[in-house]
């Protein structure tokens, strides 16, 4: 077992290399309640890291300030050396949609929205042409084995179909990070099984790191490392 990494540099075995996120002292509070208190953790280009811990640990509020969807009350958070803290909204917006990928436990998709066109949104709303935002759409439905959804309302979906949309749709814009919360834990043992493996796969064929936040430690096992995160802080790190 190793410590979790804190510096800015990430060691591997043959000469450190920068990180491509890095978390330094995060403290974030809602209200009274600090739900991180000092975390620290580096993450390399293509790694894929389970973050683990028991409810209520601030696991998911570690992720989302590395996403920069949520910003920390202190501490630094880094993307490829630029601190997500200083930038404007609509800097990390940007980075949302042509960096970062984003997986959760219901999917989120839009219910008014086709497959195919939850796949393209994100594509669209950076200002890609509209037919190749649909071929890449249903080129990614096609790599991910849910052709069927391409016409398909998510309500028309099962849970691990809707699942592979929302997939499709992070993998559309070719982000360098895709974080997911929880992505299996709305689905039974079997297509969570089946959606693990396709983000697994795909994330190392495109070379993309993964953040997954997960209690189960069947998904956790899809990970190169895990950290491990209680009362706010990250206490473990080990490799898998």
């Amino acid at each position: 077992m190793t410590t979790a990494m804190t510096g800015p540099e990430f060691m591997t075995a043959d000469a450190p290399t920068p990180a491509l996120l890095v978390a330094e002292d995060l403290v974030k509070r809602f209200g009274p309640t600090e739900a991180l208190r000092g975390a620290s953790v580096s993450i390399q280009s293509g790694e894929i890291v389970a973050i683990m811990g028991p409810s209520g640990s601030g696991k998911s509020t570690l992720l989302h300030c590395l996403a920069g969807i949520l910003l920390s009350d202190s501490g630094t958070a880094l993307f490829a050396g630029r601190d997500l803290r200083r930038m404007s909204e609509k800097e990390r917006s940007r980075l949302r949609l042509s960096e970062f990928g984003f997986v959760f436990q219901h999917g989120q998709l839009v219910p008014d929205l086709p497959g195919e066109e939850n796949v393209a949104l994100p594509l669209l709303l950076r200002g890609e042409n509209r037919r190749k935002a649909i071929d890449t759409a249903r080129e990614w439905l096609h790599a991910l084995d849910v052709v069927e959804a391409i016409g398909k309302l998510p309500g028309e979906l099962s849970g691990g179909q809707a699942q592979r949309v929302a997939l499709a749709r992070a993998f559309a814009i070719q982000p360098r990070v895709i974080f997911a919360d929880e992505p299996t834990g709305s689905l039974d043992s079997l297509s969570g099984e089946a959606v693990m493996e396709l983000l697994t796969a795909a994330a190392r064929d495109q070379g993309t790191t993964v953040i997954i936040v997960t209690h189960d430690a069947r998904v956790a096992a899809y990970a190169n490392r895990e950290v491990v995160v209680r009362d706010g802080r990250v206490t473990a790190g080990m490799a898998l």
